[in-house]
Parts: structure tokens; C-alpha cells; sequence
């Protein structure tokens, strides 16, 4: 596997496009992308778990059913979300707006909003730029970096990766991009990933890779404890690459697989270093859990902890604060870990500390650990003595930032 460049138009047969449209006035960045296949796709896709659903996720939710799509239309700047049948007409409209534009079925069509909670979307806005966000199309990179400036929010930093693989002697791409910096939290999380690949690939097959790697990845982001209504991963598969068709496990799956993990692991780390306010990139790892799900639940509590995320804020060592966040992890969740079997250790470019021995203090140097938790990516190592269960999250540090960003999102 090699990374390339392209992004989702590293895959044969996708254009990508975005433009501004004024769906928030007085913004001057992109706001209205498009992602197109040349050819019919097969697709796959994972929403958000909360059950108050935007418009867009509940029409997405319902033209994925068949396992097919061609293109996915995105907004920023307005989340269409508590809008009530007014904003269902929206979201529908989008997809016909966009399903004219490209003489395609508008069930063909996902259609995805980020941005501000219970206001209107103008609709008339889009309609009127339908046809120069179809003219934006390109199947280069300058397209689909277009379509991701326009799916951005409160991002600072791109956030998108393309890869090839061999699969039957035949190069296979996967492309992605995604936006997500705050309103993030396991179980989807606001972020909205957009992913397109030419293996030729089953529905079912598609679906069962791109769950397993969800699992692996955007589940386990962390930056603030909140689910958003709008989130959404999807991947459409073209085969345009010509590969014999992926049915399920085996090898070609295997190969398939691991590059999508590695792609949306390699996302989901992108977004917990561009979390809102966000100075360091915080990895929990656990290891020697009774099982994998054990470990899962653990690494996303301590992940999840805002008094672990102030603490790697301040490089304050205050390892009572993981144990504290693995102890009511474990409870709310039915899990079990012996606390005597504990060991904790903090690890960075500047070396590795450990703080805990046995679920009880250990003698460190506080003068070290202040150096390894001053780095801007930093490891929280956790050891149990349960099992071979083992997991990782991803997370970020809560500073001042966050709060001034959230304060006047609306504004």
C-alpha cells in the first residue's frame, strides 16, 4: 500500500467540485461541494446514533437502502436539523436539484448538511447555483479539494488521504475526506466522512468492511463528548479498477480492508489533532484487557474525560484521573477490570513516565513527565493484567479555545 494524491479523485470514474453559494451570507469560504461516479456504484454508510436525526441523515438513511448511489451533495454553514417538514422538503430537493443536474435517479444521491442547529436552509440558494456546482466537477485534486473547503466548518486543517493497493495484479485507490473538529464523540460523531474507491467490491462486502472500520476508527474519536445530529460515513465502490469482484473474507477482502482502516484511522487522527481549541493529539491505549470491548471502553473513557483532556492540557500528570475515568467507564457500561492490575504510563517524543504500579501511586519524576505531556502528541498507556483484549482512542486536550469557540458559534 502507498499513499497518493487525488484524494477521493484518486478512485477512476469520481469527479468532485465545490463552489460558494451564500448559505451563510457574509461568509467568503466554499460552502456547497458535490462528489460524482461516472458509473453506477455500489455504497455503504453509517449515521450518526442519536436520535434526534437531521433532515439530510434521514433522506441519506433511506436512498442507501438499496446498497447503490452515484453522487453526494453537501452543505455547509446550516446543519439543516430541527427543521420539521420544512427542512425534509430541503434535503429532498437537494437530492433533485442535484439528480437533474446530473440526469441521474434522485435515489442515487446522499445528501449531507453540517453547520448551525435549527435554521431553515435556503434551499432557493442552492437552487440557484445547481448548475455551476455541476460545472465545478473535476477528476483531479484540485476538484475534490474544492468540495472539501466546502464541507468545512470550524476546521482549521484539511483532513483527507488517498491510497493504492494491488489487488489481482490490478491498482485499486481509495480516497477520503472528512470534516470534524468539534460536537464529536464515539458512535459517529459533527463529522461528516466521504469516502470513494474503484474496487469492484459487493454490497455486502462494502457494508461489513466499512462497519469493521468505522469500529476501528471514527468510533473511538473523542473531542467533546457530544454526538452530533448530522454525522455520516459513506462509501460508494465503482469497480472501475477491474479487479475480480471482492464477495467477502479472503484474502482480497483482507487487502481491501486493512487499506480502508488504515484510511479512516488515519482521518479519525486528523480530526482529534483539529479538535476545536485543541493544542495535542491524545492516544489512550489499552492492553490486557479481559477483551477487546473491555478495552474499547476504557480507552474511550479516559479519552472522553474532560479532566484527563485538562490535564494533558496543562501537562499536570494526574494519573488518579485515568483510573477515576476507567472506573465509572467500566460501571456505565457493565464491564469488569481488576484495579490492582493497573499500570499507567504517559509517553511523547520526549520519552515515556510511568505514574502508576498496580492500580496505586508510583514514584516518577514530576520534572519528566511535565516534558513528555508538554508535547503536542501525547500516549496514555494503560496495562491490565485481565486478559489479550486491547483497543486505542484517539482524543484531544480541552483548552481555553474551545469554550471562546463555542460561546459564539452562531455569531
Amino acid at each position: 500500500m502507498k499513499q497518493i494524491t487525488g484524494g477521493v479523485c484518486a478512485a477512476k470514474g469520481f469527479l468532485s467540485g465545490g463552489i460558494r453559494c451564500g448559505i451563510k451570507p457574509n461568509a467568503t469560504k466554499k460552502d456547497l461541494a458535490l462528489i460524482y461516479s461516472e458509473t453506477h456504484c455500489s455504497a455503504a454508510a453509517v449515521f450518526t446514533t442519536n436520535k434526534v436525526k437531521a433532515a439530510c441523515v434521514v433522506l441519506s438513511q433511506e436512498n442507501i437502502a438499496d446498497a447503490k448511489l452515484r453522487a453526494i451533495i453537501a452543505n455547509s454553514g446550516n446543519a439543516n436539523a430541527c427543521t420539521g417538514q420544512t427542512g425534509m422538503k430541503a434535503a429532498r430537493r437537494m437530492a433533485q436539484l442535484t439528480a437533474d443536474s446530473l440526469l441521474i435517479d434522485p435515489q442515487d444521491v446522499a445528501v449531507a448538511s453540517t453547520g448551525v442547529i435549527g435554521v431553515q436552509l435556503p434551499i432557493d440558494t442552492i437552487e440557484k447555483n445547481i448548475d455551476s456546482l455541476k460545472q465545478s466537477l473535476r477528476n483531479d485534486e484540485l476538484g475534490h479539494n474544492a468540495a472539501l473547503e466546502a464541507i468545512m466548518t470550524t476546521d482549521t486543517k484539511k483532513k483527507d488521504i488517498a491510497v493504492e493497493i494491488e489487488i489481482d495484479g490490478k491498482a485499486v485507490h481509495i480516497g477520503a475526506m472528512t470534516k470534524g473538529s468539534g460536537m464529536i464523540h464515539p458512535n459517529m460523531a459533527t463529522m461528516l466522512a466521504f469516502i470513494t474507491t474503484d474496487a469492484n467490491i459487493l454490497p455486502s462486502a462494502l457494508n461489513t468492511a466499512l462497519r469493521q472500520a468505522v469500529k476501528k476508527s471514527f468510533n473511538r474519536l473523542t473531542v467533546d463528548g457530544d454526538t452530533s445530529t448530522n454525522d455520516m460515513a459513506i462509501i460508494m465502490a465503482n469497480g472501475e479498477a477491474g479487479n475480480t469482484s471482492i464477495t467477502g473474507e479472503g484474502e482480497n477482502y483482507k487487502i481491501f480492508y486493512d487499506a480502508l482502516e488504515y484510511v479512516c484511522i488515519d482521518l479519525t487522527k486528523k480530526m482529534a489533532q483539529d479538535g476545536e481549541g485543541a493544542t495535542k493529539l491524545v492516544t489512550v491505549k489499552v492492553t490486557g484487557a479481559e477483551n477487546e470491548d473491555t478495552a474499547e471502553v476504557l480507552a474511550k473513557s479516559v479519552a472522553s474525560s474532560s479532566l484527563v483532556k485538562a490535564a494533558c492540557f496543562g501537562a499536570d500528570a494526574n494519573w488518579g484521573r485515568v483510573l477515576c475515568a476507567m472506573g465509572y467507564g467500566a460501571h456505565n457500561a457493565g464491564a469488569n477490570f481488576a484495579q490492582d492490575n493497573v499500570n499507567v504510563s504517559f509517553a511523547s517524543k520526549a520519552g515515556v513516565v510511568q505514574v502508576c504500579k498496580g492500580g496505586a501511586s508510583y514514584d516518577f519524576s514530576e520534572e519528566k513527565a511535565k516534558l513528555v505531556l508538554s508535547e503536542n502528541e501525547i500516549d496514555i498507556i494503560i496495562e491490565l493484567g485481565d486478559g489479550d483484549g486491547q483497543a486505542v482512542a484517539w482524543g484531544c486536550d480541552l483548552t481555553y479555545d474551545y469554550v471562546k469557540i463555542n460561546g459564539d458559534y452562531r455569531s
